[in-house]
């Protein structure tokens, strides 16, 4: 089996992934997602890969070589498809919503006069969030009439227009932590408590991570939700809520688990590379039906 693994650069998550292919003795290629060229009339090299893992930091640069891929016929981890519903959080919440799964209420504007509106049909505190985003960043938190002007006045200015989609969240007020869940095709391999002091709890942003049990209620959950985007390797964000119980807030198509495996104890690097493998023998498989009916 021919893997390869696309990446921005080798991190603490990529380092224990390559060691996991190694234990298996597996073949696999590091692909620099900065030193990428395709031929779209010819797939080329590109052919010789049973499967290919994405793992790029940049949003844009995993997500259009997975349409590339994708469209060439090669399986990859995750599809195409589920990143671009779990890279946009609009699509994700619409997803969420079709499907049926428990997350908090969301307002979409696309002026500040509409946003500041339905802030205030949905109540302060709200959260306000960029469509495509990560780590927390350019998140805010809205308490009042004179904040969301200032910012939504803010976001007006920038040039991206994406900034100029307000996506309006409720807020949770969660115990001072929330849920960050892994789910690996069927399962719900893994979860952590992230705790902080701020109101924002990524580990990336400070939050502290500690054991969280996976129940019944979470698995279930959890795999509703990887399944409503497409199904894979995901990483879920979810809220306590003090009334309505679990609530499904992000989904992340390339996770990081450099918290989670320490914490837990949960080989997540070796999980990942069995899925892999796993979406690999099915093209191997296919590409064997193929040659099948060729030959009769």
């Amino acid at each position: 089996m021919n893997i390869g693994v696309i990446l921005s650069r080798v991190r603490v998550e990529e380092k224990w992934l390559f060691e996991a292919f190694d234990k298996r003795g597996l073949d696999y290629d590091k692909i620099d997602d900065r030193e990428i060229k395709f031929n779209l009339d010819v797939p080329g090299d590109w052919l010789q890969y049973d499967v290919i893992l994405e793992r790029s930091i940049s949003f844009g640069r995993g997500l259009y070589a997975l349409q590339v891929l994708n469209a060439w016929g090669i399986p990859t981890v995750n599809a195409y498809h589920v990143a671009a519903t779990c890279g946009d959080k609009l699509a994700t919440t619409n997803a969420l919503m079709v499907a049926g799964v428990p997350q908090p209420n969301v307002r979409v504007a696309f002026t500040p006069e509409s946003a500041l509106t339905a802030i205030e049909e949905l109540g302060y505190p709200v959260v306000l969030k960029p469509i495509i985003g990560s780590w927390g960043r350019l998140v805010s938190k809205i308490n009042d009439r004179e904040s969301a002007e200032a910012i939504l006045e803010h976001r007006e200015v920038l040039g991206n227009y994406q900034q100029q989609i307000f996506y309006i969240q409720e807020y949770i007020r969660k115990p001072g932590r929330d849920i960050r869940a892994f789910v690996v095709g069927d399962e719900t391999i893994a979860a952590i408590y992230r705790t902080a002091e701020h109101w924002i709890t990524n580990t990336a942003r400070g939050g502290k991570g500690s054991v969280c049990p996976v129940t019944p209620e979470l698995n279930k959950i959890c795999v509703d939700a990887a399944n409503a985007v497409g199904g894979g390797v995901v990483a879920i964000d979810l809220f306590e809520d003090p009334e309505r119980g679990l609530l499904i807030n992000e989904i992340n198509h390339t996770m990081e688990f450099h918290t989670t495996v320490p914490v837990t104890g949960v080989d997540i690097p070796a999980k990942i590379v069995d899925y892999v493998v796993k979406v690999g023998k099915q093209r191997e498989m296919r590409d064997s039906g193929e040659l099948r009916e060729l030959a009769r």
